[in-house]
């Protein structure tokens, strides 16, 4: 009696799973991503093209602009930034900026993560009440305030060596309380939820160890919103070093106005030379470029961290 040795079949190959493709020919077919591209390219050339244009303007000579056009090209000096540095005074006006945007940061980031901390981890009833509370004065735009704000600032002494004036008005000061009081709302908006996707199990452990609610906060809280301070930091420096409105209100001497409303020195009485003014416009945003380009990997990865928690 003969047995037959079963011949072995060879296995059947895995076929790696495939995302179903869609009935318009998938999510981006090959024609559609150059014409993404292009709209992109096309988006991002108008957006840069005024800063483009001013950067090439700034080194050109204004009388050459005025002969040959600002669509010709040639006439290409430095002596604008030299003029404009020195007419505009920018080397005063970039230290008052620096007094004003770093404490009024500092002050918003610290007292807007206080605040963001309390909301996102203890619950209680009044706790979306407050939230609204400090998101209502971004509600309200600031020439609504014009006038209550002058005369409370106006009204408030201050020692001699934190304002020469003896008064809140006209002295830095202002200008950090009132960008902090009007940045605080959406930053702590933004921290605290941030902070509500955090896990609760490290708070459970880090009480089971003794922590007080002051270490949880420094030690343990700030460390992993560090992502989302970065990115805060990068949008406040923005917005308070380009603030014109109420640095034109409370500051009342030249010698104390920021970069921002140093422009004007660049404005004639009876003509204004662009080229000037762009040389100027150019020096003023220099430091929100660098400081947007050093912080760009955490200002990215404070954007998107968390936002695949589901």
């Amino acid at each position: 009696m003969t047995y037959e040795t079963p011949v072995a079949t060879p296995p059947a190959p895995v076929v790696a799973p495939t995302a179903p493709a869609r009935k318009d020919g998938g999510v981006m077919s090959r024609r559609r991503g150059v014409v993404a591209t292009v709209i992109v390219a096309l988006l991002a050339l108008a957006w840069l093209f005024p800063l483009l244009w001013a950067l090439i303007n700034s080194f050109r000579e204004y009388d050459y602009t005025q002969a040959n056009g600002y669509l010709s090209f040639g006439g290409w000096t430095t002596s604008n930034y030299e003029q404009a540095w020195q007419q505009g005074n920018f080397g005063v006006h970039m230290r008052n900026s620096l007094l004003i945007t770093v404490p009024a940061v500092a002050l918003t980031l610290f007292l807007s993560s206080m605040v963001a901390f309390v909301l996102a981890r203890f619950s209680y009833r009044f706790n979306l009440a407050m939230l609204g509370v400090f998101l209502a004065a971004n509600l309200l735009p600031p020439q609504a305030l014009l006038i209550p704000v002058f005369r409370m600032f106006r009204e408030v002494p201050l020692p001699t060596f934190m304002s020469d004036s003896g008064l809140l008005l006209n002295s830095f000061w202002a200008l950090i309380l009132v960008n902090t009081a009007f940045q605080l709302g959406f930053c702590t908006f933004v921290l605290s939820n941030y902070m509500k996707t955090l896990p609760h199990e490290i708070y459970e452990s880090a009480e089971l160890d003794g922590a007080s609610v002051w270490r949880q906060y420094w030690q343990l809280t700030m460390p992993l919103v560090r992502p989302a301070l970065a990115a805060l930091a990068t949008l406040q420096v923005t917005w308070v070093y380009n603030e014109f409105f109420w640095a034109t209100v409370l500051i009342q001497q030249g010698d104390k106005l920021p970069v921002t409303s140093a422009l004007n020195n660049l404005r004639g009485q009876f003509f204004t030379d662009t080229n000037l003014v762009a040389a100027g416009s150019i020096i003023v945003a220099l430091p929100v470029l660098v400081v947007f380009f050093a912080l760009q990997k955490q200002f990215v990865s404070g954007l998107t961290l968390g936002s695949t928690k589901g």
